[in-house]
This record gives structure tokens, sequence and C-alpha cells, in this order.
């Protein structure tokens, strides 16, 4: 069977995991994860994640395999979307990969960078000799070795050169040589891409706030309240600082109050949506579907069948 699959890509709020299950069952696909919030466990109600009785129906993939403790990086994504649908395919099925975040979908399309882990010995060197010499002097010593780096990279931004002039050293190759030599997963695979958005923003920004004030109806204050009632979570892990999570935090921890909480949350939805819609209008190859259509799901199934996918059996 030819290797296929189909991206599913939309603002957050839109209602792709809706048109997702749709699709998934009348195609029989199974749907991938694309979102860097419900790899945790535990983040239930701030992430809309599906219920078990969903993923009973249909197979959902990259769903609650991390603690909240811990971080989930692009390359882990890379590497885990890959081998789940070496899965799904080896299996005779075909991957639907629905989500969000977008520098997911980017990495999977454009490729990812191979780059060294960090070398503790490595890099006490460098900042010994940024003590010494001062972070402008590294940074001219780079533009001798990488002068594309030191293009991109401001004399000041001690993180960054530091971490060029890390890899340089760990390997002997630039890291602007090593970060062109990016191989998409999704290189050699039939890749359908659709976009679903409503074609007004106020329907979005509607869409936002409705979906905020189901999810504090659910409880997510208290779900907020269980993992900070863990003990060993902070407003600073990456987990935390998700949109929503990261406002309701601050909430329970008395900073603000519920409506000042909700209203920041809203906002900070919005401008995620607004930053992915920006994203997704460079995606030239993709069908733009209108979100508010009545036939939405229909306009998607036709286009799907003209590619080439088609409806399932199970017999």
């Amino acid at each position: 069977m030819q290797r296929a699959a189909v991206l599913l890509m939309g603002p957050t709020g839109a209602g792709k995991s809706e048109l997702a299950l749709r699709l998934a069952e009348h195609f029989g696909f199974e749907i991938v994860s694309v979102d860097s919030a419900l790899v945790y466990r535990g983040m239930d109600i701030g992430t809309a994640k599906p219920d078990q009785a969903v993923r009973r129906r249909v197979p959902h993939h990259l769903i609650d395999v991390r603690d909240p403790l811990e971080a989930y990086s692009a390359g882990d994504f890379v590497r885990d979307a890959g081998r789940v649908m070496n899965d799904i395919w080896a299996r005779g099925r075909r991957p639907l990969l629905v989500g969000g975040t977008m520098l997911y979908f980017h990495a999977l399309t454009e490729g990812i960078a191979v780059l060294p882990g960090a070398d503790g010995d490595i890099r006490a060197e460098i900042d010994a000799e940024a003590r010494l010499q001062g972070w402008a002097a590294l940074h001219r010593r780079l533009a001798a070795v990488d002068p594309a780096a030191a293009a991109r990279i401001h004399a000041t931004d001690s993180q960054r050169i530091q971490r060029a002039l890390e890899v340089f050293r760990l390997t002997g190759t630039t890291i602007t040589e090593l970060q062109q030599r990016r191989l998409p997963a999704l290189g050699d695979v039939s890749v359908t891409e659709l976009v679903l958005a409503p074609l007004e923003r106020d329907r979005l920004h509607a869409a936002i706030a409705r979906r905020f004030a189901r999810m504090l109806a659910d409880g997510f204050v208290g779900e907020v309240a269980t993992l900070r009632g863990r003990g060993d979570l902070t407003g600073e892990h990456p987990s935390m600082r998700a949109v929503g999570y990261r406002q309701i935090w601050r909430h329970v921890t008395g900073e603000w109050t519920l409506a000042e909480a909700s209203e920041k949350a809203v906002f900070a939805t919005r401008q995620l949506a607004k930053r992915q819609l920006t994203w997704l209008r460079r995606r030239q190859r993709a069908l733009r579907l209108d979100a508010a259509h009545p036939h939405v799901t229909q306009t998607s199934i036709d286009a799907l069948s003209k590619c080439g996918f088609a409806e399932w059996s199970s017999v």
C-alpha cells in the first residue's frame, strides 16, 4: 500500500477534533495528535482532550505519553510520530495527523536538524572564555568559523553563541551546515493537507470564548489546582505554560481573580490563533475549508476521495 497521510491543521477552537472523528470513521484513519499539550497526562479539561469513549471508537496516538514534569520537544514528536505512522501503515491503515502545534507540523514536513546534546564540560569552557574575553569576542570567533550563524545571532545573545560554538567543537561541523541537513519525516509519503478555519475572524473569537467557558464549567480550575497540589510542578514548567493553564495557575496561586485569569486566557488563546493562522497562510498546497460551512464534512470527504482515499470497510 502506498504510504499516505492526511494533515488536518487549523487554529485552536476551529473544530478540528470533531471533523477528524468524522473523517476517521469514514475512511478508517487512525488519529495522530499534533498537539504539544495533549501529550501530558492529567491535563484533560484545559486541552479539550478526547475522552476514553471517543478513543475506543477511533484509535488516537501521542496522547498521554508524558508526565507534566517532563519536557517534550519537536524532535521527540518527530521521532514518536514516525514510529506511530509506521505502525499504522503496517496495519494497512493510514494516519490522520490532527492539531494546532505548527512547530510540530513544520518539523514533520520540513525536517528537523539533528544536533548533539549539551556538553557540560564544553559549556563551562566557553563560559570561562566569555568571562575573560567577553561575549563579543566569542561572537567574532563564531564569525570566523560560521559566518552565517554569526550574521543571524546578535553579539549579545550569549545562549545562542554558546550553543553554536558548542556544536562546532563537538562535531567539527557548523551549526548552520547541520541545520541544512534536514530530512523531512514525510519526505517519501503522499501527503494531503487540509486547513480548517472559519472565514470570519469574529466566529473564531466567539468559538474560543465558548470553548473556554465550557472548560471552566467542566472543572478546569480544579484540574489546575490538582496539578499544583502535586508539589513538584511550578508555573515555569513547559506543561504549565500552555495557554489556559498558565493563566489559571496564576488564579490558583491567588495572583489573579478568576475573572482576570479568564479574560487573559481568552485573549492569549486569540493571540495564539492569530499566530497559527499566519503560519497556515503559507501552506500553499493545502485545501482550505470553512469551519463554519454546514457541509464542511462532506466537502472534506469529497476532497479526500478525489485524492485516492477510499471509504473504510472493516469487513
